[in-house]
């Protein structure tokens, strides 16, 4: 499985427009993209201004459907106004545990 950790830096005065941005293109990509199994978008600690996201796809392909995805180009747009910094780390799941239930 494709993951991808997004590290996200927030311009001031931005974070309610960020969110609600996010939270349409995470839901988006979970209920119409068959092959996205996960979006995670967390908040650091003591940063109002930081984020993470985790993002977990059936494979490469899968996650380039998503950036071909019209929610996508609508981030992507809002992401230009909205982001002082990003830092995309993809990787492949190894190994996972999981006691919870979907937020």
């Amino acid at each position: 499985m494709f993951s991808l950790v997004v590290q996200m830096e927030v311009r001031p005065g931005r974070r309610e427009e960020f969110l609600a941005g996010m939270a349409d293109n995470a839901e988006a990509a979970v209920r119409d993209e068959p092959g996205c199994l996960r979006f995670d978008v967390c908040s650091v600690a003591d940063d109002p201004h930081r984020f993470v996201l985790y993002e977990l796809y059936t494979d490469a392909d899968a996650f380039a459907a998503h950036k071909a995805s019209p929610h996508f180009a609508r981030w992507r747009r809002l992401a230009e106004q909205v982001l002082a910094g990003q830092v995309n780390t993809p990787g492949e799941l190894l190994v996972t545990h999981t006691a919870e239930e979907s937020a």
